[in-house]
């Protein structure tokens, strides 16, 4: 070989030529940067080396070097070298592989002819001709097949990255650079079926991996060999990235809004910046313009959005929403947030929304908030705070909470303190406002410290508290009533004392090994009577009752209410713990508290005469592999009653099948409407049905009114790279109201979803619900 190409073991017996291999450094020449022109590339003369056996080379390629290897070399060195059968040319992660590759070594020219694979990476085209600048990489490749994969980072925080691969063929594609193509008469799909169930159509079609973006000229998305979108111009991600340019609109039909279609706009001003821009069209209200705006930096982030309806064709009215949420480090040590939120009406949710979640909305906040802490182990807060209180049913109106204008904090915490003590503070500054004239308005400062001594053990915890809890009021009535003061302090000594000792054991139950607890508790509480009555219930209502509840200083809320104590709680627990991961499978509670006086403080309840609270008893955890259960238990044994009972069963055998049922029964539970009592049983699921069909829907029925006051209807087909979803959903707005709704998706794995989204509804009605393809990027909010 001219010039010291590597060649060897040339022999008879038909024996195959040797390979050259490019570009053989001098020993005392330093290797190329790879910026350097290429180096030039060892042939062997024609007529020579025929028929001798193939040899690869002795050393690796190097960095910006050329090999080419084939059955048979022919061609004179640094002009032209031709290579036919079994054809390679590779330079870094550039391999070229065909039947016959001519390399042209002036022009840094490779030409490929038959079977044809172009491979960089992780991108790979094929094609029966191509033409390429090794070096620049341009060229064109004739009637090319191709697939580019690249890795999309996180969309949220906690999700790992994943491949996300794109492919499609074209009559030819312009190769324009690393990472940069330009195809004619296109295909370009995430499905890497030979025949895609949906991909895009185009008449010239630009794939640019710097940018992550591909545009398409007279594009059409076909889906089952049918169009079902035309687009003149249009961008995509190439990986599910963000990018500027029109969603698919969405489109859904509900009892409120009639036909209700949405062609949203993508703006993605900077990566920490963009804007969606929604025109809304609703058959049955008219047209709303709705924008969001999203940013995001170091040390601050947000979102503001806006609503528009000029006028509602039902009511003839203008209507519009406004909310702003907005959070940041002002320093290292200071915080600030504030969270807006307005309507221009209060049936605009009900009205204008088709999820429950949003139709039952009833306080919006208005709230502006500082927090420092720099103080090591104590931090301070200032907070200004008050609501828009809607009322969708002009016959019930719906009371406002108080305004804290402003409500100043100072807390403490100390577990350091000589002797093993802990010390703890809470206090406060508050101005209340009533929002109506006929309440009363009032400043209320309060301060609580505390000193605890923890002692724990192994086996067991002892932990004795005493605090003093001093509140001080000064009130303005709208009128004077007698013997209610204006001036009120309230000063109350707080004591407790919380045990409890942890007992093991190893069990076995159904030939299963489990370590086995037994958990006794005991808290006993002491709070001396004071004079209450006459304070104003700014922010104060009885908590609800419950575990948590029977092991807390103060029955109320707020501060208005401190309620007088002279009782013992007595719980037990025991958990079933799997040794050998120690996960806990079971947990089962019972707990009582015994009184030893009268109530006399109350917040217009009753006073308690018994001696005994309500027993509470509870069950949760996995009764086998796929079973599970949560329960509680409220029974009064004074009257014989139960006065709650929950229980909800899980049958979750693996990802996709998921059953739930759960029953609710409440005594004395008062609705918003004045009826008093709950009884309901609630049916979920999502199960495989035939072929790649899935089945979800929610039935929650009203056993004591004897009514569905919510169900929910799904159908979902896996496509494997696409996924459609039609979902029904109704839901009760009041005893003689409904609202009706109906979706329907079609999500393009990786690209887009088209029409209107139920994911949100499926996900909050079916506990265990699993999304049956990967997640795509949202970018439409509301969806």
């Amino acid at each position: 070989a001219d010039g010291g190409g590597a060649a060897a073991g040339a022999g008879a017996n038909g024996r195959r030529a040797a390979a050259a291999r490019a570009a053989e450094q001098a020993p005392q020449r330093q290797e190329p940067p790879p910026s350097a022109k290429p180096a030039p590339a060892a042939a062997v003369p024609a007529g020579a080396g025929t028929d001798a056996a193939r040899a690869q080379p002795t050393e690796a390629v190097a960095r910006g070097a050329t090999a080419v290897t084939a059955l048979r070399l022919r061609g004179t060195r640094t002009v032209e070298l031709v290579a036919e059968g079994d054809a390679e040319l590779q330079r870094d992660d550039v391999l070229l592989t065909a039947d016959t590759v001519t390399y042209r070594e002036v022009t840094d020219q490779a030409i490929a002819d038959g079977n044809v694979k172009l491979r960089q990476g992780t991108s790979v085209v094929t094609g029966p001709h191509a033409e390429l600048v090794v070096g620049d990489q341009v060229g064109t490749f004739d009637s090319p097949s191709y697939s580019m994969t690249r890795t999309r980072p996180p969309l949220e925080p906690g999700d790992p990255p994943r491949e996300v691969s794109g492919s499609g063929q074209a009559d030819v594609m312009s190769l324009e650079g690393e990472n940069h193509y330009r195809l004619q008469n296109a295909t370009w799909s995430t499905c890497q079926a030979r025949d895609p169930d949906w991909y895009i159509k185009a008449r010239d079609l630009e794939l640019d991996y710097d940018r992550e973006v591909g545009s398409a000229r007279g594009a059409s998305v076909v889906f089952m060999d049918t169009p079902i979108f035309w687009m003149p111009w249009a961008e995509f991600p190439l990986v599910g990235r963000r990018q500027s340019g029109f969603l698919p609109p969405t489109f859904g039909v509900s009892t409120k809004t009639g036909v209700d279609i949405s062609a949203p706009y993508y703006w993605n001003i900077a990566p920490n910046y963009d804007a969606t821009i929604a025109p809304r069209f609703m058959s049955k209200r008219g047209v709303q313009i709705a924008g969001e705006f999203r940013y995001m930096g170091d040390s601050y982030r947000g979102e503001s959005r806006v609503e528009w309806l000029p006028e509602d064709k039902m009511l003839g009215k203008e209507r519009a929403l406004g909310s702003l949420q907005h959070q940041q480090w002002l320093t290292p040590t200071l915080y600030g947030a504030l969270d807006l939120n307005a309507v221009s009406d209060d049936r605009y949710f009900e009205d204008l929304s088709s999820r429950v979640a949003m139709a039952s909305r009833v306080n919006l906040l208005r709230q502006g908030q500082l927090v420092y802490t720099g103080g090591g182990w104590w931090t301070a807060s200032a907070l200004m705070q008050s609501y828009q209180t809607l009322s969708p049913d002009p016959e019930v109106r719906n009371g406002s909470p108080y305004r804290r204008l402003p409500q100043l904090m100072l807390n403490a915490f100390r577990p350091d303190l000589a002797g093993g003590l802990t010390f703890a503070l809470d206090s406060e500054y508050v101005r209340f406002e009533g929002p109506q004239d006929y309440q009363p308005d009032g400043t209320r400062v309060m301060a609580y410290p505390q000193l605890s001594l923890p002692i724990r053990g192994a086996a067991y915890f002892l932990t004795p508290k005493i605090g003093i809890h001093y509140t001080s009021y000064d009130l303005q009535r709208p009128q004077e009533v007698p013997g209610e003061r204006d001036s009120i302090t309230r000063t109350l000594p707080i004591f407790s004392i919380d045990s409890g000792l942890i007992f093991e054991r190893d069990a076995n139950f159904f030939g299963t090994n489990f370590t086995q607890t037994l958990e006794p508790r005991l808290y006993y509480l002491n709070v001396p009577y004071r004079r209450q009555a006459d304070i104003p219930l700014f922010d104060t209502s009885r908590y609800d009752f419950g575990f948590a509840q029977i092991f807390s200083e103060n029955r109320y809320t707020g501060g208005d209410r401190i309620g007088d104590a002279n009782d013992l709680t007595a719980a037990v627990t025991t958990r079933l713990i799997d040794p050998a991961t120690g996960a806990e499978r079971i947990r089962a509670l019972v707990g009582q508290r015994y009184y030893f006086e009268d109530q006399r403080v109350t917040a217009g309840e009753e006073p308690r005469t018994s001696r005994r609270a309500d027993i509470l008893g509870g069950l949760s955890g996995r009764l086998t592999r796929n079973t599970s259960i949560e329960s509680l238990l409220q029974y009064n044994p004074n009257d014989s009653q139960t006065e709650r009972f929950n229980v909800a069963l899980r049958y979750q055998p693996e990802f996709g099948k998921a059953l739930n049922a759960s029953y609710r029964y409440a005594r004395n539970l008062r609705s918003t409407d004045g009826t008093v009592g709950l009884r309901d049983v609630d049916l979920s699921g999502q199960w495989p049905l035939w072929g790649n069909w899935y089945g979800v829907g929610r039935v929650t029925h009203s056993l004591k009114e004897d009514r569905v006051t919510e169900a929910v209807g799904g159908l979902e087909y896996d496509g494997g790279c696409w996924v459609f979803r039609a979902a029904m959903h109704r839901y009760a707005l009041d005893s003689n109201e409904s609202n009706k709704a109906f979706f329907v998706q079609l999500e393009l794995n990786d690209l887009a979803s088209i029409g209107s989204s139920p994911l949100n509804l499926i996900k909050r009605s079916v506990p265990g619900y699993g999304k049956i393809n990967d997640p795509t990027a949202d970018r439409v909010f509301g969806n």
